[in-house]
């Protein structure tokens, strides 16, 4: 999914090159063997686009440059992140990530465990070096993710999932990833509360932009496209948007997918799912709800500056969807 409008800002390369250096640093340890498994994702690329938030949220005041504690608070958000990507490797069993092996897949479930541990302690740390303030959110975001991933599991292959169920995951599972970083790039430049609140909206609003499209990529994509199999969330049983409504239809759509759903699916019973959701025309409600927090993105800034950072905030929900 495409950040660039988050990439066009005139110092955006020594940006990265900041992130990148501030990250791997973040994942040494002085044991080689714990540096492999705390630096296994790291290492393997990513977008780093928690911490770029983080840095392009502290410039909307105008200011050229970024400051170091903006670049580290978005470190301790991306180390959340990619903690939390061990942990549900292991619940999904997963055996690649990013193009290599998941660290499950070959260090083993403990390791993975641990290391997924040692990254949220770590991303604590370099929080609490931020300040109390600071360290209390990232605290209450990783509370989120538990609450929102908790959400999400207690409602596993249950077709009466509703709307109201998902969007309350969704909100805490991604949208809280988005808003922290955003929240900490502010406060680290000592933005006044106004501008501290308008870019935090704006990061709740992105991340559930980001997610539907998520949602509706895994829909619509081919495998190719996604790396890894199409419909994953449905043989999962994690039910989104389009498939909640497309259940709850009138028609005979509706009550194919509920035969279908409820457990797990076979290759043959996903393709099957993917091409009633996809017949159902409900996709694209999926997308117009993605234009309600786009819009809610872009409400957010409306009484801040205009100059190049505010502009990237902006463009870059739209550049999400656009994606699709």
């Amino acid at each position: 999914m495409s950040s660039q409008p988050l990439l066009g800002l005139a110092n955006s390369r020594t940006d990265l090159a900041r992130i990148d250096a501030a990250l791997r640093q973040s994942v040494r340890t002085g044991d080689d063997y714990m540096d492999q498994l705390a630096s296994h994702l790291v290492l393997a690329g990513g977008k780093r686009l928690r911490p770029v938030i983080s840095v392009v949220a502290s410039q909307v005041d105008g200011r050229a440059e970024a400051p170091d504690e903006a670049v580290l608070g978005g470190v301790a958000c991306e180390l959340v992140q990619v903690g939390s990507l061990y942990h549900d490797d292991v619940m999904d069993e997963a055996l690649t990530r990013r193009g290599v092996e998941t660290v499950n897949a070959k260090w083993g479930n403990l390791q993975a465990i641990v290391a997924g541990d040692f990254l949220l302690a770590r991303a604590s740390e370099i929080a609490a070096s931020l300040g109390t303030e600071v360290a209390g959110l990232l605290a209450r975001t990783i509370g989120r993710l538990c609450f929102g991933q908790v959400g999400e599991l207690r409602t596993t292959y249950q077709t009466d999932r509703t709307e109201a169920q998902y969007f309350a995951s969704i909100r805490e599972k991604t949208a809280a990833l988005f808003a922290a970083p955003a929240r900490i790039g502010s406060l680290t430049a000592g933005h006044e509360p106004a501008m501290v609140e308008a870019v935090t909206a704006w990061g709740e609003a992105y991340g559930m932009v980001f997610q539907l499209v998520d949602d509706i990529l895994d829909l619509t994509a081919t495998d190719e496209q996604l790396g890894k199999p199409a419909g994953h969330d449905m043989v999962e049983g994690v039910y989104t948007l389009a498939v909640i409504r497309a259940m709850n239809a009138p028609g005979p759509t509706s009550a194919a997918l509920q035969e279908l759903l409820g457990k797990p699916l076979d290759a043959v019973g996903c393709a099957s799912a993917l091409s009633l959701v996809r017949g159902s025309g409900l996709i694209a409600e999926a997308y117009d709800a993605a234009k309600g927090f786009v819009r809610e993105a872009t409400d957010a800034l409306a009484e801040l500056p205009d100059n190049a950072a505010t502009q990237a905030l902006r463009a870059a929900p739209g550049a999400l969807l656009a994606s699709i």
